[in-house]
């Protein structure tokens, strides 16, 4: 990849997805160290989602404007690094609240961006996207695994240190990454709103918000629902592992799976398959089999569903609406469909109980498909 900063936009998705990886599968486990309750540890975990339904549109704003995509990407993460600090003090559930919701706010403001400016310098050879982005995963599934381990042995007061490692790494790399070109575009003359109203966007948009929430309680609650029937912190660990090296080889596959079917039939057998996925989950969470083959639909219910869904985002933002583009798809899907999964996971967990909330999960997914199916077209 000449004139592509490959691996410093590959070392940036490798250490903010570690970061990730180490949150998403074991914070909630942190909190409940703490004491805190099933809703109390939900509504926490929503916060990053809840905050991606505002902060992104600021971010993207202030970058179209002419702050720079890197640079205002930059700003952020570092004053979320901060903050995150923080958390080594906070105890109780207000200073954690506080915490959390500061620092995901901040911590909200690279990756959108970053998305835009690996998009910008691959330029006509977005295709190669994927090789860069896999790197992520590697990164998440590396933290995953590692990290389960890690928290058998020490006290899982642990896990802030790594993840402040992680965060500093990406810190260092996304200085590194030189600010990709400028290019002037012409006066669009569609304004924005008319595209975020029109049939194709509001169905794709409530269809992958829909998936958020469906997602919620696997984010949430995933790791402990599996040390509850008696799985150790490292299985745990590979079992999510599982799920992201198959997340892995679909993004290596991508091309050859776009070249084979359509945008569209690739993020409505998505949705199909994460509604089978959670199913699987709520109902046979004894069963390591089926357990390990829910993992490998991870591939479906993550990998080519956000890869054909920012193929259509990339389709309907053009040009000087690409920042924006971003980030309205991840406000209101991972921002405010993620942030009501989190919630819902929480209040579901202590009055449904778990299997009728992961089913909760399926019943979503299997919506946002039925949508797709009635209102989405091929991108022309």
């Amino acid at each position: 990849m000449r004139d592509i900063p490959y691996w410093r936009l590959s070392g940036v998705y490798f250490f903010y997805f570690a970061y990730l990886g180490a949150f998403a599968p074991y914070f909630s486990i942190y909190l409940s160290e703490l004491g805190m309750s099933a809703v109390g540890i939900g509504t926490i975990m929503a916060l990053p989602q809840l905050v991606r339904i505002v902060a992104p549109h600021l971010w993207g704003w202030l970058a179209d404007r002419g702050g720079g995509i890197l640079p205002i990407a930059r700003f952020g993460l570092l004053l979320g690094t901060v903050v995150y600090c923080g958390l080594f003090a906070a105890r109780g559930f207000e200073a954690l609240f506080a915490v959390v919701l500061t620092m995901s706010f901040f911590l909200s403001a690279p990756l959108p961006l970053v998305e835009v400016a690996t998009f910008t310098h691959l330029g006509e050879q977005a295709a190669r996207y994927g090789r860069i982005r896999v790197w992520g995963s590697v990164g998440f599934i590396a933290a995953v695994l590692i990290i389960g381990y890690i928290l058998d042995v020490l006290h899982v007061s642990a896990l802030l240190w790594i993840m402040l490692a992680f965060l500093l790494g990406t810190l260092v790399l996304l200085m590194l990454v030189p600010d990709p070109p400028r290019t002037r575009h012409a006066h669009n003359p569609v304004p924005i709103s008319r595209i975020i109203r029109s049939p194709q966007v509001v169905a794709l948009i409530v269809a992958c918000a829909l998936m958020a929430v469906a997602h919620g309680p696997y984010y949430t609650f995933y790791s402990i629902y599996l040390v509850d029937h008696g799985y150790s912190k490292g299985a745990v660990g590979w079992l999510w592992s599982i799920g992201v090296i198959c997340e892995i080889a679909i993004f290596f596959w991508m091309s050859h799976l776009f070249n084979a079917y359509t945008l569209r039939q690739v993020l409505i057998t998505s949705f199909g398959l994460a509604t089978i996925r959670f199913l699987m989950i709520a109902w046979c969470a004894d069963n390591l089999v089926v357990i390990l083959l829910a993992q490998a639909l991870h591939a479906a219910s993550f990998g080519s569903f956000h890869a054909a869904a920012l193929g259509y985002i990339n389709h309907h933002f053009r040009d000087r609406y690409q920042a924006r583009g971003q980030a309205i798809y991840t406000s209101l899907t991972f921002g405010l469909g993620g942030a009501i999964g989190g919630f819902y996971a929480g209040y579901g967990w202590e009055r449904l109980g778990p299997d009728l909330t992961f089913t909760g999960g399926a019943v979503c997914a299997l919506a946002g498909m039925l949508i797709l199916w009635r209102h989405l077209e091929e991108p022309r």
